[in-house]
């Protein structure tokens, strides 16, 4: 399970390396900016989503021993 949290850090810093101005409606430098703005948006509620569904598994997993 660590192994696969260090994936998903690795590829968050990889992501991060295309920092950029604000493009938008938003200040670049905004969380704000990350939650409105569509391409950053559909990357956080994909995670979001990754996220919760190894939680569940590692319960569930957990659950049975």
């Amino acid at each position: 399970m660590k192994r696969i949290f260090l994936t998903f850090a690795a590829i968050a810093a990889y992501f991060s390396a295309f920092a950029h101005e604000g493009h938008g409606h938003t200040h670049g430098f905004t969380i704000q900016h990350y939650f409105i703005e569509p391409e950053h948006a559909i990357l956080v509620v994909a995670i979001a989503a990754t996220v919760v569904l190894l939680v569940k598994k590692y319960r569930k997993a957990a659950a049975k021993k």
